[in-house]
């Protein structure tokens, strides 16, 4: 079962050692593999070029449309493997798009990495089968709000957000774009009964300045409500940029 990935700016494979950016492990010297494909369309997504190719009509505020050949490339599982070993990092960050939607190939491609910590970003709507799941070290949960654009029938699904939230190696990262939407995570931590500690409120934007100038106001959020508040690392040391 071979594995679709997004493309770098080489056309080659989008594996590559960094700093996490992002969520609780933020700092940690990783290599990241991002798939290809998403069942979600999120208007303000940073890696639309993983799912808005020609003839996607989802909405997106950047009304780009990508082609399919120049943006995927299909690796075999061993093949994706190798490059990841090869990168000599202890911790692996799969992330997409949305990567469960290739549960099975993953789970053959860890089959082939040892003594790798592992690092699942996903959107939540998607469970992990169990030979994937006894594999992850963590997962990075990040339910999509309204301002999304995402309708929440498919965005928030009751019995996988219960799954995560019971899950002790899950952490919840919402993205931010107004002081409101911090009203919509209150309600599911109450309905769902996510520990403060586990939620993660990550300011949205592409660049350095639209970083900082809503965590000016979320910082205070963070701190009223008990939530830990979510730098993009990544932004500030390489910009919007693939491969970083």
């Amino acid at each position: 079962m071979n594995l679709t990935l997004a493309t770098d700016d080489s056309g080659g494979p989008e594996i590559f050692a960094s700093l996490q950016g992002e969520g609780p492990s933020a700092g940690t010297p990783v290599a990241f593999v991002r798939l290809s494909r998403c069942n979600l369309a999120c208007v303000w997504c940073d890696t639309a070029y993983t799912w808005r190719f020609e003839g996607d009509n989802r909405p997106h505020r950047d009304c780009v449309a990508f082609e399919r050949r120049a943006n995927q490339v299909t690796l075999s599982p061993q093949e994706a493997a190798a490059q990841i070993a090869a990168l000599g990092q202890k911790r692996l960050v799969i992330t997409g798009g949305e990567p469960l939607l290739q549960a099975g190939g993953l789970a053959e491609m860890l089959a082939h990495l040892h003594d790798v910590s592992v690092e699942i970003e996903t959107n939540g709507t998607v469970a992990a089968p169990a030979r994937l799941d006894i594999r992850v070290d963590q997962y990075n949960v990040s339910p999509k709000l309204s301002h999304s654009g995402n309708p929440a029938e498919l965005a928030l699904i009751p019995e996988r957000l219960d799954a995560y939230a019971a899950d002790p190696r899950a952490f919840f990262k919402f993205v931010i774009a107004s002081p409101e939407d911090v009203a919509e995570v209150l309600t599911l931590q109450r309905r769902y009964r996510i520990k403060p500690s586990h939620i993660f409120l990550m300011a949205e934007g592409t660049t350095s300045a639209a970083q900082r100038e809503r965590q000016a106001w979320l910082s205070a959020l963070c701190l009223e409500h008990g939530f830990r508040m979510s730098d993009r690392l990544h932004i500030h040391l390489y910009g919007d940029t693939r491969g970083t």
